[in-house]
């Protein structure tokens, strides 16, 4: 093999040939360091005396299907000007690893296309090289995220294992990006995010996020200053669940066999954006008799859709009066789950009215939980719960493709 093929097939300078073993389906090009070029680790002067050699065998490229490794004996000298013994560095390769540097970018490049398990099986390697690789290119980009820049975030908690775990996250409103992946769903979640936060000098104006006390106690003590905007993603979701209680047990009281058809599978039907509404399925005509037959339901049906435009006001002044005047009604209607619902947002006004102050949602925080699952399911859990984290760190940068 040419010393030149050795550079530009495996990245391998400074080095020559010597032979080739085929042995057992694998192929090993044994390889001799160059003497000219040996030099100290520690100062790079030439001034060396050769104390030894250390026999290594690194993992490269396939050729097809066939592993392929190199091997050579790596140098010990010793340092006539600082007095240091080591072994000299290999350019081709980390010495603190058994593969080179084109199977880790090969690795690297396959990684943001591919599972783990698929790049393992494609080059014919084991899980645990490729998952090693890819923790560590993730933890020197993503480990520390710069915080200077933040001005609007958004904070949420997702479900890890089946609702039993969660963990907490930041999202950077402007760039996209996860800033910050906490243990639990507690304000102490976000504590080693603050502890982090205070010296880097941002000036956070805005916080987007649900109606948890926790996170609203946490945000209120460690920024002051910041506008606290309750999400209406958050409020739709609550608004419901109170609906799907309310026709739930509406179908329990319901008097006889024509009430309890009407409300059967009604459901998504109430949930939905009227817009959405399949005219092909009948769900129109399926949704106005279920309302005709229960006041209740249609009072918080109604109420429900008349909430959105809430968001759709044209400022602060007009917003504060539409929603007094929906709280009056649903006090009114004499629903409970819509007393309810007025109970709880008339105890967030303020966090809702902040919407006009910085216009934001937790919007993008949706769509990054949607991706958030979506690497859940592609990678069949993780093991690694570290490893885990720099993936959601990453995953602004994340593509998904079907391969095959």
């Amino acid at each position: 093999m040419s010393t030149s093929l050795l550079y530009h097939a495996f990245g391998v300078r400074g080095h020559h040939h010597t032979r080739t073993d085929f042995e057992g389906g694998r192929v090993t090009f044994h390889i001799r360091r160059d003497a000219s070029t040996c030099r100290c680790s520690a100062c790079g002067a030439t001034d060396v005396v050769r104390r030894g050699e250390v026999r290594r065998t690194f993992r490269s490229l396939p050729i097809g299907r066939k592993p392929t490794f190199l091997a050579l004996s790596i140098p010990r000298v010793e340092c006539r000007r600082c007095g240091v013994v080591r072994q000299v560095e290999i350019g081709f390769a980390d010495p603190r690893r058994t593969y080179t540097r084109a199977l880790e970018r090969c690795i690297l490049e396959l990684g943001r296309r591919m599972t783990i398990r698929d790049v393992a099986g494609l080059l014919g390697v084991g899980w645990d090289l490729v998952k090693d690789v890819l923790k560590r290119n993730l933890a020197r980009r993503f480990a520390r995220p710069k915080l200077k820049h933040l001005t609007r975030i958004a904070v949420d908690e997702f479900a890890v294992a089946g609702g039993h775990r969660y963990m907490t996250v930041v999202l950077d409103l402007d760039g996209g990006a996860i800033v910050f992946v906490g243990d639990g769903k507690a304000g102490s979640a976000l504590a080693p995010f603050w502890k982090r936060l205070r010296p880097s000098g941002a000036k956070i104006q805005a916080v987007a996020m649900d109606l948890s006390a926790a996170y609203r106690k946490a945000v209120r003590e460690n920024l002051p200053k910041a506008v606290i905007v309750f999400d209406h993603f958050h409020v739709a979701k609550l608004f419901n669940d109170k609906l799907t209680e309310l026709r739930r047990d509406l179908h329990r009281e319901a008097a006889g066999p024509l009430q309890k058809r009407v409300l059967k599978g009604t459901r998504w039907l109430i949930l939905k954006d009227p817009a959405n509404l399949d005219e092909a399925k009948d769900e129109k005509r399926r949704l106005k008799e279920a309302l005709k037959l229960n006041e209740s339901l249609a009072a918080a049906y109604y109420l429900k859709e008349e909430l959105r435009w809430f968001w759709r006001q044209p400022g602060k002044t007009f917003a504060t009066r539409f929603l007094d005047g929906w709280l009056e009604r649903a006090r009114a209607s004499g629903v409970k789950a819509l007393q309810q619902m007025a109970k709880t947002l008339a105890l967030h006004r303020g966090g809702l009215l902040a919407y006009y102050d910085a216009m934001i949602t937790s919007g993008p925080l949706e769509g990054t939980n949607n991706k958030i699952k979506t690497l859940k399911r592609a990678a069949y859990g993780f093991r690694d719960h570290e490893f885990f984290k720099l993936k959601l760190l990453a995953l602004h940068e994340t593509r998904y493709e079907l391969i095959g």
